[in-house]
């Protein structure tokens, strides 16, 4: 055995724990809850200097998987971990990784797939891969992460297929337990020896083609190897999990039971709920009853003997499933047993249940309550038991019809006429009248006080301020993010206008779809009303939902795009976004002695609509409402008439910027100033600075900007004094050729 130490950890940051011994090449990640802590704590441990991971921010868990399949193409060790919809949206490329039989460890941490959105833990995602050609262990505990995360690499190298490492979201990955890890990380990468990959991309004498197009009658030989790897893999499996007792002193095996030598009756489950039903067991044998438990430590390959083998004198089981395979009479650990048991003609009862969806917890009493009934059906009692049923729903009230909590905004009471929009004589553009701030407050609000935002938040006043600036009927759009999470938890609702969710990928394409209907609808006459439709972006939305966004931008869509620009994903804890800051401090960009936060620098969003030619592109602030309500009306008036509008606003979030809430109107104020966010518009292809602070002698730099908030203050030390120069030039350069831009006729 080598020598181990104890620690304190969750299975997330164990994860990353033997992510950091392994020194992977290169880990391609996005954040996504309850996954992201892996990839957090692994950029932690690399500023701190204790690896050489190279960590790349994907798009989009769909990029990720990309970065991840380009690298492993290269020869060398990749990692990720991702979760729910984000491994669905990665879905497709997880057959190409296997296909081309490239080695990685993906870590799942299973989430509820969604809708309605719940980020809490069940298996409806992990179910979604069992087709994919991918081997699958499932961890649970946080010491079985740590140890699977280690063996996992092994084994993937040696079949040469890529592996998952699953585990329960919220339970595993988030309770810390006492586990042993090995001292020395030589330790860790003796057992797994050296990788020289026998095919890569990056060998100029041997150049290869990968992932070539075939067709028949060549591809079922490809499928035919990748399931004789997975044959292989039923051998290897075992085989490492014996080397790797050996060096720990653990000992792990494919199926696991826990007094099922006698056992009449029996549950199957998976995951973290396997231990809470071996307490049930033993409390259950207590009153002479024959009941037992059994799990599975690796879904792919399935091990129909073994499973077999450990139930196969029971005379009935109760199979608990954290996901339902719809209308097929039980999820997959089900109908997997089932096939199974019937592949060796075994005459036992198989009952299922459907449990725990969303990280409903599970009891010491739920899992008796489950013994007891595979122990009746044991004792003949069949007929009191459905064969397939769900446990721990409940019913609905009868009768019942939604509050309607808020009396609903009528088109006349949202037309106040606040403003008006014109076509100016001199060059055909709009101009807008009115805008006053005191005549704004005629505007009732669409969004209404009762939301869960912080203290200080950007979010709401900067939604509030578009739309004082925008009559009659509006129909509203948030991507997945803190304005989406804090203002419709069911069954309540902020708004007073219709509003929809769809995740971050596909936002604009979602009200795109909304908008053609609505044309469609009022060209056959079946609708009488007009409606301004708004898309509501950020926290990273117009990262991962960029290429949708530019998509709605292409098509030239009726409908108004805005960017709360909070620089950062702030809903799953402030990891690093494209439009975060250059240095920042995020908890996926740390500083420390080997890093000093984000390495790239901001992402300019209106200049990329801008690229895609639509009629209106602006950027407002807070602190000057006027000027925002009146490009908010013009955008209206483009959206309605001619095609996309897009506006940006630098929002404020106290919570992970690190500053006042008192004081947000000056930070902000402060980063129009400093040219960070300068305020202009494009209208039909026409720049205009509508605000110079230059030209009102109120330019500051960056640094000023800077040290107002606790995630760049760092950068004003004399060390960061480079990073902080680089800054400062990109930002006068942005601000120069705008100010270029706005002296043309022609940009």
């Amino acid at each position: 055995m080598k020598e181990q130490k104890i620690m304190f950890d969750s299975g997330n940051e164990l994860a990353a724990y033997a992510a950091k011994q392994i020194n992977y090449h290169v880990m391609g990640y996005y954040p996504i809850t309850p996954s992201t802590k892996i990839a957090e704590k692994l950029d932690e441990l690399k500023a701190d200097g204790k690896h050489h991971v190279k960590m790349v921010p994907g798009d989009g868990e769909h990029g990720a998987a990309g970065i991840c399949y380009g690298a492993t193409a290269g020869g060398g060790r990749v990692f990720n971990a991702t979760s729910a919809n984000g491994l669905l949206y990665a879905l497709e490329q997880l057959p190409v990784q296997s296909g081309t039989r490239f080695p990685m460890v993906l870590n799942v941490v299973c989430r509820t797939v969604s809708g309605p959105l719940s980020i809490k833990g069940d298996h409806s995602d992990i179910m979604y891969t069992l087709n994919t050609g991918w081997i699958i262990l499932f961890a649970k505990d946080p010491q079985r992460v740590y140890d699977l995360n280690i063996m996992a690499l092994k084994i993937a190298e040696e079949v040469k297929l890529p592996v998952i490492v699953a585990f329960d979201g919220f339970f595993t990955s988030h309770q810390k337990r006492r586990v042993n890890v090995f001292a020395n990380d030589e330790d860790v990468r003796d057992f797994l020896g050296e990788y020289v990959a026998d095919t890569h991309a990056l060998d100029p004498d041997k150049p290869v083609t990968i992932g070539s197009y075939m067709n028949e009658p060549d591809l079922i030989n490809n499928k035919f190897q990748l399931h004789l790897a997975m044959e292989e893999a039923r051998e290897v499996i075992p085989r490492v999990f014996k080397e790797y007792e050996e060096i720990s002193g653990r000992q792990y095996t494919v199926i696991e039971g826990h007094e099922m030598e006698d056992a009449e009756a029996a549950l199957f489950i998976l995951g973290s709920s396997y231990d809470t039903a071996k307490i049930a067991v033993d409390e259950l044998r207590k009153e002479g009853k024959k009941v037992g438990v059994f799990t599975i430590n690796a879904l792919r390959p399935w091990d129909k003997e073994g499973l077999y083998n450990i139930c196969k004198d029971v005379k009935s089981i109760v199979v608990a499933d954290r996901q339902d395979s719809y209308g097929a009479g039980g999820g997959n650990l089900s109908l997997e047993l089932k096939a199974t048991l019937h592949d060796f003609k075994a005459d036992i009862e198989v009952n299922s249940l459907v449990y725990g969806l969303s990280g409903k917890d599970f009891y010491k009493e739920d899992a008796i309550h489950m013994l007891n009934k595979a122990y009746d059906i044991a004792e003949g009692k069949k007929e009191e038991h459905k064969k397939f049923d769900y446990y721990g729903q409940y019913k609905g009230k009868e009768g019942y019809e939604p509050v309607q909590y808020m009396k609903p905004i009528s088109k006349e009471e949202a037309s106040p006429g606040v403003t008006s929009v014109e076509v100016d004589d001199k060059n055909g553009l709009f101009k807008v009248k009115g805008g006053i701030i005191k005549n704004a407050t005629k505007m009732p609000k669409r969004w209404v006080a009762g939301h869960g935002a912080c203290p200080g938040c950007g979010i709401p006043v900067n939604v509030n301020l578009l739309l004082k600036g925008i009559e009659g009927n509006v129909v509203l759009l948030f991507q997945t993010g803190c304005g989406m999470v804090v203002t419709t938890a069911y069954p309540k609702t902020s708004f007073r206008v219709s509003y929809i969710h769809n995740l971050f990928q596909n936002g604009a394409a979602t009200l795109s779809g909304l908008v053609e209907m609505f044309e469609e609808k009022k060209r056959r006459g079946e609708i009488p009303d007009e409606f301004t439709f708004v898309m509501v972006s950020g926290d990273g939305g117009l990262d991962i939902g960029m290429g949708p966004a530019i998509g709605a931008a292409l098509r030239n869509h009726k409908m108004i795009i805005m960017e709360y620009d909070n620089g950062g994903y702030m809903n799953t804890g402030y990891q690093q976004s494209y439009t975060t800051p250059m240095g920042a401090k995020t908890s996926t960009s740390h500083v420390g002695p080997a890093q000093v936060g984000k390495i790239t620098f901001h992402k300019d969003t209106p200049q990329i609509f801008a690229a895609t030619n639509i009629p209106y592109v602006a950027t407002v602030s807070e602190h000057i409402p006027m000027d925002f309500i009146k490009k908010a009306a013009k955008a209206q008036k483009y959206a309605n008439e001619y095609g996309l509008a897009f506006i940006k606003t630098l929002s404020a979030c106290p919570l992970n910027w690190g500053d006042n809430p008192r004081y947000e109107r000056s930070v902000i104020e402060a980063g129009v100033d400093s040219c960070y966010h300068p305020l202009y518009e494009i209208e039909r292809g026409i720049t205009n600075i509508t605000y110079n602070p230059e030209a009102k002698n109120k330019k500051i730099p960056i640094a000023d900007f800077f040290s107002m908030m606790g995630r760049t203050k760092h950068l004003l030390k004399p060390d960061n004094e480079s990073i902080l120069t680089s800054i400062q030039e990109e930002v006068d350069r942005r601000w120069g050729r705008l100010k270029a831009q706005s002296d043309s006729p022609f940009l």
